[in-house]
């Protein structure tokens, strides 16, 4: 008999719910009744299911046990970095004076979180070369979108409001046409070239007048460094352009180059990314903006300072854009972030990186027998495999990403870059080990042996989960968003 998954109670909530049952004894309120609101917006149909304490306690640790998380095993999701996150950062972040404070409290009882703070933004402005820091994004995008907007401030400022056209390449973040788009900008495509490269020769040509910044995602999407970086910076310049990194994953540059010694003049950085927390499920996350001396005085507001009495508070940068959000950013996550820097050090966070790289490279080259590369090169922090030839023998990335999960193995990201065909984009992060690294090599190879002897195990994959194959168009398109009885 089966002990595994397959032989546990998969029931619903609902479908366990047996009348007259409760899984907790509510006290008598001690507060006088509130006045309910008007009868067209209460409803007396609300059917919840009726279980036992535990039965309820059963049915959500099985929930649990279901999900996959860094945790568990091995998930090498290219671009997001699924990197473990060390239990000191959460410990860290679960602190009273950090996580029983509230955003509006006077800046004098909130000391210790203010100077977190003042020199998570220092230590950031050191990492990236650009001094002014701003830690209010939510997320990379609206770090992105802070960026630009600085950016469409400053060009304002100095008069040169003709300045409407944001040059992004081919092989950019999804999110940095958009950001653009929302920030009032013209979007113009910048070509790659055979090697995966920014065409050097085609941003010359499309930089004019009008051109406000040049987004570049670095490392690129398809995990390569920029030969030609310093030509680009300049060429940009030289039009009187401003460079925007997309350093939403810095884990190939830390301790290693600056991005501000490089010629940018903005960036933003997904903290969740590179300085831990992982992100699986869709947040939390933060996305500080970094800036050039001269643009400093643009940041959102607020910015933590230090006064010259000794105290931390916040202020409202001369220019500020504004604020784009509600309070100052994802504290908990800044808080984890400085936790993880300041455990590292500049040594180790040096370390993080050049790991990060060997890893990734390691990966490629044990793979690259058996898999395309989007380019035949040393790849940064992550390489984008090709499945143009498993394709070709009748499983698609797809079929293989499907594959991976009866094996234990997250898929890694999935047609993404959309510039390489059947894309499989993995991250291995520094974290992970030689032993995990070679399973997954031998899993690979393994599914790509499977292509010829039984292509059905992929087609039909995954087998071993409590969810097979689904339908994702019609689930995308029609999906059952609450539960329905069974007829």
């Amino acid at each position: 008999m089966s002990s595994g998954p397959a032989a546990r109670d998969r029931r619903l909530l609902m479908e366990r719910s047996v009348p007259g049952r409760f899984a907790v004894a509510i006290p008598e309120s001690d507060v006088p009744p509130a006045e309910l609101p008007e009868s067209s917006l209460l409803r007396d149909d609300l059917d919840l299911p009726e279980v036992a304490q535990l039965d309820l306690v059963r049915y959500f640790t099985l929930l649990s046990q279901l999900n996959f998380s860094i945790d568990t095993n091995f998930y090498p999701l290219g671009s997001c970095t699924m990197k473990y996150n060390p239990k000191l950062n959460d410990e860290a972040a679960a602190l009273p004076g950090f996580s029983q404070i509230h955003p509006a409290q006077p800046f004098e009882t909130v000391q210790g979180a203010l100077r977190l703070m003042y020199e998570l933004q220092q230590m950031l402005g050191e990492v990236t070369g650009l001094p002014g820091v701003g830690l209010a994004p939510l997320a990379g995008a609206q770090g992105e979108y802070a960026g630009l907007l600085i950016a469409r401030a400053w060009f304002d400022s100095a008069g040169k409001s003709e300045r409407t056209v944001a040059l992004i390449p081919d092989s950019a973040h999804g999110t940095n046409p958009a950001s653009a788009a929302m920030a009032g900008l013209e979007v113009v495509t910048v070509p790659s070239n055979d090697q995966g490269n920014v065409d050097l020769e085609a941003l010359r040509a499309a930089c004019d007048e009008r051109t406000a910044v040049f987004m570049l995602t670095i490392p690129s999407t398809l995990g390569l460094f920029n030969p030609n970086i310093l030509d680009i910076t300049e060429a940009v310049h030289e039009a009187g352009g401003l460079v925007y990194a997309d350093g939403a994953n810095l884990n190939a540059l830390l301790g290693l180059v600056k991005l501000g010694d490089l010629g940018f003049d903005i960036c933003h950085s997904n903290l969740h990314k590179t300085f831990s927390t992982p992100h699986g499920g869709g947040g939390p996350g933060a996305g500080p903006v970094m800036v050039a001396k001269e643009l400093a005085s643009f940041l959102p507001a607020p910015v933590a300072a230090l006064g010259d009495d000794g105290l931390y508070r916040f202020e409202r940068p001369e220019n500020a854009i504004g604020k784009i959000n509600g309070f100052h950013g994802s504290f908990s996550i800044l808080v984890r972030a400085w936790t993880y820097m300041r455990s590292m050090g500049r040594n180790g966070l040096r370390e993080a990186a050049r790991n990060a790289i060997i890893n990734a490279n390691y990966v490629q080259a044990k793979l690259r027998d058996r898999f395309d590369l989007a380019a035949d090169r040393h790849c940064m922090h992550e390489t984008v495999l090709s499945a143009r030839r498993q394709k070709a023998r009748g499983a698609s990335a797809l079929d293989i990403a499907k594959r991976l999960l009866d094996y234990g193995v997250h898929a890694p990201t999935m047609y993404f870059p959309l510039i390489v065909d059947e894309a499989l984009m993995v991250e291995p992060t520094e974290t992970e080990s030689k032993e995990t690294l070679d399973r997954f090599i031998r899993i690979m190879r393994q599914i790509d042996e499977e292509i010829d002897q039984d292509p059905a195990l992929l087609h039909e994959a995954p087998h071993d989960l409590p969810n097979t194959r689904l339908d994702e168009t019609t689930a995308a398109r029609r999906p059952y968003l609450r539960w329905q009885q069974e007829t």
